[in-house]
């Protein structure tokens, strides 16, 4: 197999939220300086690149995804001097910046918006959706991913627009070619200042069905991966290919069989994506045990779907979006807590595509034990809770179904220290801080050589040193196996085999046949180093790393 190299394959990202970074001018919100001051750390982590969630100016009421200004930065977040320092800084530790490009709708306080709802004849009323409404209201059924009718009515115009998350986040106009001119103007804008890609937000959304279209059969249908929206990104796939930058387009709607058209290598619209079939992002319901199986399944197809040099894999267990992965498919109970956590790490970096760790998951960081909803902030989790209370459900059942699936378990503060504010501010956070700060920080973990972080630090460092870890091919192994998760990755010679027990019980299997453990030495493991044989038991949360003599 031809390799066809490219810095972003072979670099691990690092997801940062900033206002739960870490907070250096004592406002209890994280900030850009505080991202400055803690690059010898992700350097140290082994991070080739940083994707910083939105920092531009936003009223804020979804944590800027809600953008007002796109070429301005939030003060609550500092300047656009110390961006560039950011900047500057990072690229000098060899650390390269991506950032959030939110382009599917902006803040209703956004300069366009406000022209567009001061009259029908505006210049800027065709920037937006806007349509009558019927005899029952809305013009259509359409719903929001947040929750209610995707349209808000405007007594100014007496029209609706839509708005496909928050109220307050009305779709911007896709089929209007000035949205598209002022949209790519501020894409080559950012370029120019340096930065080294773009994580497109709720790009799948941007092509509209007609407004006849009715949403009875799957509530998301009419925005999602809308038949026609190749147009658009090609458009803007054209931008993107002047430079040598990483895109990673969120696809929500987009299928397996379908990948290659968005991230093939030559005419793909962009160079990775995040796909959703192996997370269930919008599962707001009650869930059953972790189907190891399904799981595998569900990993195996994006494998297979872009091997041989077809496209490319961005990897993820956990973001801005969901709750923590080792609540959620580990283990917080003390005795499993390191070895799932240790366990799921194994679980995504080592496959073929680039590594994304959301911070905080590299020292194990867990759940928020939420008191009540008033401690919760994301404004879809606020209109779930509510709408579970009208369907009947008692307040403290709502609350045990919000504490396992609310977005606001990982933006809590990053826990770098036992102390009141867990070293993120000197002063009360805008969100509550985990308790168990006090046993998952930084600093503890870096002192202690069996962590979590450490953990990291050295599965990371194995990718970096191996090409058939970051090029190789990948298969999967014992596919029924209903708790061990077991793929080989295979460069020429070099070959490494995976095996991971993502259960707290116990797991026996007879390992492939072509994997004659004799043969393989053992290079990284989450428990300890004894010896395993062809028919073996894996403790709970086992995971083990071993590559091939090449006797």
């Amino acid at each position: 197999m031809v390799i066809k190299r490219a810095w972003w394959k072979e670099a691990v990202g690092y997801q940062i939220y900033p206002a739960s970074f870490m907070d250096t001018n004592s406002d209890g919100i994280g900030d850009i300086n505080g991202i400055r001051s803690k690059l010898h750390y992700l350097k140290e982590l082994g991070i080739g690149f940083i994707w910083i969630t939105p920092i531009y100016e936003s009223p804020n009421v979804d944590n800027g995804y809600d953008i007002s200004d796109y070429q301005n930065i939030l003060a609550t977040f500092g300047t656009m001097e110390e961006f560039d320092l950011l900047l500057k800084e990072a690229h000098e530790y060899g650390i390269k910046i991506i950032m959030d490009l939110v382009i599917n709708h902006t803040s209703n306080q956004h300069p366009w918006f406000i022209e567009s709802r001061s009259s029908v004849k505006d210049d800027f009323r065709d920037y937006y959706i806007w349509a009558d409404g019927s005899i029952d209201g809305p013009p259509n059924d359409w719903v929001s991913i947040f929750g209610g009718s995707a349209w808000e009515y405007d007594e100014l115009t007496d029209q609706y627009y839509l708005h496909v998350f928050a109220k307050e986040q009305p779709d911007l106009n896709w089929e209007n070619p000035q949205v598209k001119r002022a949209l790519f103007s501020m894409i080559d804008w950012w370029l120019d200042k340096g930065i080294d890609g773009f994580r497109v937000d709720a790009i799948s959304h941007i092509k509209k069905a007609p407004l006849e279209t009715s949403s009875i059969n799957d509530p998301f249908a009419s925005f999602k991966n809308v038949p026609g929206i190749e147009a658009h990104l090609e458009e803007l796939r054209d931008i993107f290919k002047k430079r040598d930058i990483l895109t990673v387009g969120e696809a929500n709607g987009v299928s397996a069989a379908e990948a290659d058209q968005w991230v093939g290598e030559t005419e793909g619209y962009f160079n990775m994506l995040f796909e959703f079939d192996h997370i269930a992002l919008w599962n707001k319901g009650e869930q059953e045990g972790f189907d190891v199986v399904q799981f595998k399944q569900a990993i195996t197809i994006w494998q297979e779907a872009l091997a041989e040099g077809k496209g490319w894999n961005a990897l993820y267990m956990e973001n801005h979006d969901l709750p923590r992965s080792v609540s959620s498919f580990g283990s917080e109970e003390i005795v499993f807590w390191q070895a799932s956590a240790k366990a799921l790490a194994l679980t995504f970096l080592l496959l073929q595509g680039t590594p994304f760790i959301y911070q905080g998951q590299e020292i194990g960081m867990t759940n928020m034990p939420f008191a009540s909803i008033a401690e919760i902030d994301a404004v879809d989790t606020k209109n779930f809770y509510y709408e579970m209370l009208n369907t009947g459900l008692a307040p403290e059942k709502a609350m045990d179904v919000i504490r396992r699936t609310a977005r606001d378990n990982s933006r809590t503060p990053m826990q770098w220290t036992a102390e009141e504010y867990a070293g993120f501010s000197r002063k009360k956070p805008w969100m509550v801080i985990n308790p168990n700060k006090r046993r998952i920080n930084v600093l503890d973990e870096l002192a202690d050589p069996d962590s979590v972080l450490n953990f990291y630090k050295a599965v990371i460092q194995l990718r970096n040193e191996n090409e058939a870890l970051i090029y190789g091919s990948y298969k999967l192994y014992l596919p029924e196996h209903p708790q061990l998760f077991v793929y080989g990755r295979r460069l020429g010679e070099k070959r490494f085999v995976i095996i991971i027990n993502l259960s707290k019980e116990f797991a026996s299997a007879d390992l492939p046949e072509n994997v004659q453990i004799e043969d393989w030495d053992l290079k990284v493991c989450n428990l300890n180093n004894h010896v395993i044989h062809q028919h073996t038991i894996f403790a709970p949360y086992e995971a083990r790393v071993y590559q091939y003599k090449n006797k």
